[in-house]
């Protein structure tokens, strides 16, 4: 609730329910997760977050503001995680395709970690790390940096020699296109992409692609909006 830009973004409306109502019904039908779980902070200001989560039925564990790592490592252990799959609450395009696809990536790979997102190829707000049980808590044994302690697995792109990573690329450049809500450009956009679906949340992320391919004008609504850089970026989950 404490973005900086859009203060409670995470429960603005989008075609009638919550920008987080989304996010987790797509995730909903992610065949390789088996529950999921809003990680958020025990600030006062996160209590509507946590309200949302019963109204949804969705599990909620609260922890570390700004210790967001240890928050993680406490949510994985209290829910019995081998393998742990991050997604931010500001992504309602998140795509159940792209995130099945970067977990099994970890699995089949034998990697410490699997993403889509360093460097980016798909569109910002198809973001997806995976990671085992044992990666979080070696990263939170070497973790002394306050950065690294905010930004979770920020250590384990720094770390090449003692991380193993995999990447799951796009088959085409689209890092140009935002579809991550952090302005309220940003919303209106999705608020449209999901208009042109009637307000359903079914759709894909290619059929998301295909729809502004035809209408370039809607990239336009937020092509302007610059990406934080990661060294101001205050809430990442």
């Amino acid at each position: 609730m404490g973005s900086t830009r859009l203060p409670g973004k995470v429960l603005m409306d989008l075609g009638g329910q919550t920008v987080l109502a989304r996010v987790l019904r797509r995730l909903g039908r992610a065949s390789r997760i088996h529950e999921v779980v809003v990680a958020t902070t025990c600030g006062a200001g996160d209590d509507a977050i946590a309200q949302e989560c019963d109204c949804l039925r969705v599990s909620c564990f609260r922890g570390s503001e700004g210790d967001v790592l240890d928050r993680y490592l406490r949510a994985a252990e209290k829910f019995r995680s081998d393998l742990i799959v991050r997604i931010t609450a500001d992504c309602p395009l998140i795509d159940p395709e792209v995130v099945d696809e970067v977990v099994a990536a970890c699995i089949t790979r034998g990697v410490d970690l699997s993403c889509n997102d360093v460097p980016h190829t798909f569109p910002r707000g198809l973001d997806v790390e995976a990671f085992t049980l044992e990666t979080l808590h070696r990263i939170h044994q070497m973790a002394n940096q306050a950065y690294q302690r905010e930004h979770v697995t920020s250590l384990v792109y720094e770390r090449p020699d003692i991380f193993r990573t995999y990447l799951v690329k796009g088959n085409r450049d689209l890092n140009h296109l935002r579809w991550t809500v952090d302005t309220l450009e940003d919303l209106q956009l999705i608020r449209v992409i999901y208009a042109r679906f009637g307000n359903r949340d079914d759709f894909g992320w290619r059929e998301a692609l295909e729809l502004v391919d035809c209408h370039p004008e809607l990239a336009e609504i937020n092509a302007h909006i610059a990406q934080k850089p990661a060294t101001e970026i205050t809430n990442v989950s």
